[in-house]
C-alpha cells in the first residue's frame, strides 16, 4: 500500500494533508488582510493628522502676517508705548556715534545730509541709570 492510498478514518492521507494546508493558507491570508487593514487605517489617520497640522500652520502663518504688519505695530507702539518717529535732531551717522556717546551735542541732520547724501539713520538715546545692587539674604537669616 502506498502513501497516497493510505486511509485515515475513511479519508485518504493526501486529502487530509491538503485540507490542513488549505486551512493554514486561509488563516494566513485572513490574518495578513486584517493586519493590512489596520495599517491602512493607521496611515489614513496619520494623513488626516498631517493635513490638520498643515491647515494649522497656514492659519498661524496668516496670523503672524497680520500681527507683524508695520502699520499695526506702529499704531500699537504709539497707543501703548508712547513712541513716535525719530525727530531730525536725534539722527546721526556711525561717525557721529562716538561724540554722541561722550555726551556731546548731536550733529544736525542737514549738516550730515550735505556731507553724505545717503546717511545711515540711527537713533541715539541716553542710557538708563543702573539699578542699585540687591543683596541676597542667606537662608534662615532674619529679614532687614
Amino acid at each position: 500500500m502506498s502513501l497516497l492510498d493510505r486511509r485515515v478514518r475513511g479519508f485518504r492521507l493526501v486529502d487530509v494533508v491538503a485540507l490542513g494546508l488549505l486551512t493554514v493558507l486561509i488563516l494566513g491570508v485572513y490574518l495578513a488582510k486584517t493586519v493590512a487593514g489596520r495599517e491602512r487605517a493607521e496611515i489614513a489617520r496619520t494623513e488626516r493628522l498631517i493635513q490638520a497640522e498643515k491647515a494649522r500652520i497656514r492659519l498661524l502663518t496668516a496670523e503672524v502676517s497680520h500681527l507683524e504688519q508695520p502699520a499695526r505695530v506702529e499704531r500699537l507702539a504709539t497707543a501703548y508705548l508712547g513712541l513716535a518717529p525719530v525727530s531730525v535732531k536725534r539722527e546721526t551717522t556711525p561717525d557721529g556715534l562716538m561724540e554722541a556717546a561722550r555726551g556731546g551735542a548731536a550733529v544736525s541732520a542737514p549738516a550730515l545730509q550735505a556731507a553724505n547724501p545717503a546717511p545711515m539713520v540711527m537713533q541715539v538715546t541716553a542710557a538708563a541709570p543702573a539699578a542699585a545692587p540687591v543683596a541676597a539674604a542667606e537662608p534662615g537669616a532674619p529679614a532687614r
